[in-house]
């Protein structure tokens, strides 16, 4: 497997979740935000500015017969001068450390949240940067605490511009970034998918991305998945793509099964049509209702109207 998993750990205070306004509709949890903008706010620790602004440009830089100290800067959160100038967006610092850091180990030293700059780069929606972090050796399979590679981010967040850097600067690797799943069991298609953002799944099936792969929790597909999000124009753009609409989670449930109970005539009626006719009929042993019970919806798919200790 050419992606790299990594550990978990603690959540921290600008992981995607909490960065992002809102996500398909659904407002998701949040902590105090981080990501102000400029060098400015990073002027309560003097030093760390001092790093940043005494780094000199030198092209003819050996990082193998130089040893450069503020490399080994490093915050209480495992945040690099790197980390740190790309969620500042202090862009001229953060290509200053690029052209002093080509094809450095430095680029890919991950915090403690297993973040590395291109993971921060993406979710700070900052593609010129992530352009420069890929041409200059970061390497797009390492993944954070939650399994997500930086192209797992792009489409969590719908992110079309970072998305097609990262594909196009990722050939040797895109097949095995596309299909890898996260450890909430979802590949980059599903997080589309469960996000509703048509334009990226129609790109990631140009790639070449498994229009009919399952996601491991139950074994939904794509289009189990625009169902359960009662997304109509997903579910006719992925029928029109050649989805399977015979095809069985984990439960033994079509697409068309999971319509029951659910409001959108529209998405029943073109699932039943194109749907095996001797698979329309429930499971004798299953119903709908029991499946809905079953199905393990991860922190992917956030439901604001569920309170837990209540």
């Amino acid at each position: 497997m050419d992606v790299h998993r990594a550990s978990h750990h603690s959540r921290r205070e600008y992981t995607l979740d909490n960065m992002e306004g809102k996500q398909a509709g659904k407002m998701l949890p949040c902590q105090e935000d981080r990501l102000d903008s400029g060098l400015d706010s990073l002027r309560e620790d003097e030093e760390l500015v001092s790093d940043l602004e005494e780094l000199k440009m030198n092209d003819n830089t050996d990082f193998t017969q130089e040893y450069e100290p503020w490399r080994a800067v490093m915050t209480d959160d495992g945040d690099t001068l790197l980390h740190l100038a790309v969620i500042h967006e202090a862009q001229e610092h953060v290509l200053e450390i690029i052209k002093l850091s080509h094809n450095h180990p430095f680029l890919n030293v991950q915090n403690h949240q297993r973040q590395t700059a291109l993971h921060l780069a993406v979710i700070t929606e900052q593609p010129q940067l992530v352009e420069r972090l890929l041409k200059a050796g970061a390497d797009p399979r390492l993944a954070d605490n939650s399994g997500n590679t930086a192209l797992h981010i792009a489409c969590k967040k719908g992110s079309l511009a970072c998305f097609s850097v990262i594909t196009q600067n990722c050939h040797s690797h895109l097949k095995a970034l596309m299909s890898f799943p996260n450890y909430s069991g979802h590949n980059c298609l599903h997080l589309a998918s469960i996000n509703g953002y048509i334009s990226l799944v129609e790109n990631l099936i140009k790639l070449g991305a498994d229009i009919n792969a399952q996601e491991q929790c139950s074994g939904r597909t794509a289009l189990h998945l625009a169902v359960d999000f009662q997304n109509q124009a997903l579910v006719r753009c992925l029928v029109d793509l050649g989805a399977n609409v015979n095809s069985l989670n984990y439960g033994g449930f079509t697409p068309y099964h999971l319509t029951y109970g659910r409001h959108n005539e529209d998405i029943r009626q073109q699932l039943y049509n194109k749907t095996a006719q001797e698979l329309r009929p429930l499971p004798a042993s299953e119903s709908d209702e029991s499946e809905m019970e079953d199905l393990d919806f991860s922190d992917d798919e956030v439901y604001d109207d569920i309170k837990f200790g209540q």
